[in-house]
């Protein structure tokens, strides 16, 4: 083998490296947060919303986990501009996995929703609660301890390292920045070695962060890997 690393044009650029890093982590915060609401929309709907919300919500939920998430951004990226909407690259990519992400956690959640014991519910009704409230006081904090878990793999999993599709749009995230600078001196090999390197911290910070979420706010012992 011949090839000889040259880590030094790496070394030199690694500031553009870092500064799409940095628009990764927050596509994934912002379409995890977007996520999280559709999600708890969606599961509150699929539990006690009326059969016409339920149809909505399962077709919605149906299209969104049997396409690919690239299928759904260029979508929203090649597709809308036919019919006079036109977004930025990081809108489409944002929304893109926010209405993927929404999808897959009304799924989650929805267990979350049906694994409260329906005695907790009857208490709450006893008491005078509304459907707002019960949701609020009884079923959130079970659903927050229940599947916190699978909501933090998910983040990571999904859309800590689901964010580098981003790179098929053109969006200079930290995928793009690399392509973007490795096509002009051609040390691939070097530019994705690094880059591998930086995915495998985000995702570690990313996994220390939820960890202590989780056990300072929520009281569930997460674990780490």
């Amino acid at each position: 083998m011949n090839y000889r690393f040259q880590f030094g044009v790496v070394w030199e650029n690694f500031p553009q490296l870092l500064e799409g890093a940095w628009l990764t982590f927050q596509l994934g915060v912002f379409a995890f947060a977007g996520g999280a609401i559709v999600g708890l929309l969606g599961a509150a709907i699929k539990t006690y919303g009326p059969w016409p919300l339920r149809l909505l919500v399962d077709t919605y939920v149906v299209f969104i986990t049997n396409t690919p998430a690239l299928i759904q951004i260029y979508f929203l990226y090649f597709g809308l501009p036919e019919v006079g909407l036109r977004w930025s690259n990081e809108a489409c990519l944002l929304i893109g996995l926010t209405l993927n992400a929404g999808a897959y956690l009304t799924l989650i959640l929805r267990a979350g929703f049906i694994s409260v014991r329906v005695t907790e519910i009857e208490a709450g009704q006893t008491l005078g609660m509304s459907l707002i409230q019960q949701i609020r006081y009884i079923v959130m904090p079970h659903i927050a301890k229940s599947i916190y878990p699978a909501l933090a793999n998910f983040f990571i999993v999904v859309l800590v390292m689901g964010t580098s599709v981003g790179a098929l749009i053109g969006v200079d995230e930290l995928t793009g920045q690399a392509i973007n600078l490795s096509s002009v001196n051609y040390r691939w090999l070097e530019y994705f070695t690094v880059v591998a390197g930086m995915y495998v911290v985000l995702t570690f910070i990313a996994s220390i962060g939820l960890a202590l979420l989780g056990r300072w706010v929520f009281r569930v012992k997460a674990r780490i890997f």
